[in-house]
């Protein structure tokens, strides 16, 4: 009787320790797994380094520093560039609004493309993308713009003030500007189109109904302003989707009603139409490189808008093994995303309004579709994250930019 009870007394032991190994393997696999992830963080930091994340960009290819630095560290509005004899540039956030100058852009931008930065296009993809990622501007571009947050405010605000105005003073009052575009109506050059085409009776109603548009596209536009700082990725790219939208709304308000007055116009006067503008970067020779380079940098891959966020994130939060399952659907999202604006890349500027106009929509379309595309991962992702993993993926890049 007791060897039999000794004999149960060790086979009951033999299970325990069974059981007590199964439940150690487990943690030993998830260190492995952990180890294994490490690892591979470390890989991707040592793979992404600063000149890949400068080249793996659409601007690469249209970078001047002394140029990119001056102008884009200074939000002005077209016509200010034009009055300083500089030609305007994408400028990314103004405050709290993203792409302040849309309206002006879209329509100016149409008539005379010539007075725009080269690489108008490539930066405005470049910055939506940093936008999603990196609330302090890019760290890892030398040619990335300042981000939305209030803390850089200052450093977006350097624009003439009078009086020494503080620069969050000057900041409101741009901002209130852009969120105005009904102002700028009388800036859209009517009086040059009357005095190029010299229109007929007919014509002339068509353009009124183009002014009418105008008016109604801008009145739409003003809706897309916000007055508060988003301070999270969801709330930036939520900005960037209703500012996007309007944009869009806008462009095709107006799109019918500027082909229909184009489309009466005789050949002599779309000729003139085509040349209304001002002066400022006419060059044939800078249009047929600006063409090839625009080409060339739509076809390169973008590790930089890519790969470097999502690691960057990787690194500052640190995610567990359900939350790097959101991280690598954010990162396919993000992928599809550059997609599409590759898609819609402006590999050459058409040559009349419309269809100048036609490549604005193009362009925009692209950029709200790769926003949808991001939308929901980016949410899921952040939704998954704790209070002190939220905060660091809000902040990421502000000790690369602060140089700590």
């Amino acid at each position: 009787m007791r060897a039999d009870q000794q004999r149960e007394l060790r086979n009951l032991r033999t299970q325990q320790r069974d059981q007590r190994l199964n439940a150690q393997r487990p943690n030993t696999d998830r260190q492995a797994l952990q180890t294994d992830r490490n690892q591979l963080r470390a890989n991707r930091a040592a793979r992404i380094t600063p000149m890949a994340a400068r080249q793996g960009r659409f601007g690469a290819l249209f970078q001047n520093r002394a140029g990119r630095e001056r102008w884009r560290s200074d939000p002005v509005n077209g016509h200010l560039a034009w009055r300083r004899n500089h030609r305007a540039a994408f400028v990314a956030w103004l405050g709290p609004v993203f792409w302040p100058y849309a309206y002006n852009d879209i329509f100016y931008y149409t008539f005379w493309p010539d007075a725009y930065d080269d690489g108008y296009w490539a930066y405005a993809y470049d910055d939506f993308l940093d936008s999603l990622y990196w609330p302090y501007g890019n760290p890892y571009s030398e040619y990335a713009y300042a981000g939305p947050t209030p803390e850089t405010a200052g450093i977006v605000a350097r624009v003439p003030r009078s009086g020494g105005a503080p620069a969050g003073r000057a900041i409101d009052r741009l901002t209130a500007e852009a969120c105005e575009p009904a102002k700028g109506i009388t800036a859209w050059p009517f009086d040059r189109i009357v005095s190029a085409v010299q229109p007929t009776g007919e014509q002339q109603k068509l353009l009124d109904d183009m002014k009418v548009a105008a008016d109604k596209a801008a009145a739409e536009f003003k809706a897309a302003c916000s007055t508060t700082y988003p301070l999270t990725p969801p709330g930036r790219l939520d900005a960037m989707l209703t500012r996007l939208q309007a944009t869009l709304e806008a462009i095709r308000t107006v799109r019918p009603p500027l082909e229909a007055f184009y489309n009466s116009l005789s050949d002599e006067q779309k000729a003139r139409f085509n040349a209304v503008g001002p002066e400022i970067g006419r060059e044939p020779s800078r249009t047929a490189r600006n063409d090839e380079r625009q080409a060339n940098s739509c076809a390169e891959p973008k590790p930089g808008l890519t790969n470097l966020p999502i690691e960057r994130i990787e690194d500052a939060v640190q995610p567990t093994g359900q939350q790097q399952a959101a991280l690598d659907k954010l990162s396919d999202a993000t992928g599809k995303a550059v997609a599409a604006l590759q898609a819609a890349c402006p590999d050459s500027v058409a040559q009349t309004p419309p269809g100048r106009l036609a490549a604005m929509e193009q362009r925009t379309d692209a950029m709200l579709q790769a926003a949808q595309a991001v939308k929901p991962a980016l949410d899921d992702f952040y939704a998954s994250l704790s209070s002190e993993q939220k905060a660091r993926f809000n902040t990421l890049g502000r000790r690369e930019v602060r140089g700590n």
